[in-house]
């Protein structure tokens, strides 16, 4: 691994887990809806000028419902609940759930899309599961009243991931992935702006 990979790594993982930070210290002041509200908004008028700049425009209009799609179940709804869930656990704990989105990822795919796991990625999703499960056992009350409610939130978000995931491949493929980003973006702001209100 080059040095230039490894820095691009340490701080790709710094803006990953400060977003959990900064969702268990916003979501209190600002609502789980405002907060996922103010994130893809922001996304969007940061990436929409850049769609505009490098004339993918055209791209954005072509897909458009498919896009639609992945802003939903890619940013509107992880967002949402991913604030919900900071409402009551820690950024470490939901981050742990976040982990299991890639093998979410992994079972939707075998499921929806027929690519069915050697042997060795089974044992790799089984090892994967249960690493999260390992390290989410102590920190997680499943009690009622507790905070099975927002682990239900955190896991429906990953899954919700999983599942985009496996739709921007079947859909979005050869898309410019700057139009999927801003389109997805500008559609999450437009479906939580009225219930942000």
């Amino acid at each position: 691994m080059k040095g230039s990979d490894l820095a691009e790594l340490v701080a790709l993982a710094a803006i990953w887990g400060a977003s959990f930070l900064f969702m268990r210290l916003g979501a209190g002041e600002f609502g789980p809806v405002a907060l996922s509200a103010v994130r893809v908004a922001g996304a969007a008028l940061v990436l929409l000028p850049l769609l505009l700049w490098r004339g993918q425009w055209g791209e954005l209009r072509r897909h458009w419902r498919a896009i639609v799609v992945v802003g939903v179940t890619n940013s509107a709804l992880p967002f949402l609940l991913f604030s919900y869930a900071a409402l009551s656990i820690s950024a470490g704990l939901s981050s742990i759930f976040n982990a299991s989105s890639p093998l979410w990822g992994a079972l939707i795919g075998w499921w929806w899309l027929r690519e069915r796991p050697t042997a060795a990625r089974s044992l790799g999703l089984a090892i994967g599961f249960a690493g999260v499960i390992g390290l989410a056992w102590e920190k997680a009350s499943f009690q009622p009243g507790g905070s099975a409610w927002a682990i239900a939130a955190c896991l429906a978000a990953a899954l919700l991931y999983g599942l985009s995931a496996n739709f921007t491949r079947q859909r979005l493929q050869g898309v410019a992935p700057l139009a999927v980003a801003a389109g997805s973006q500008l559609s999450a702001a437009a479906v939580l702006a009225l219930p942000a209100v």
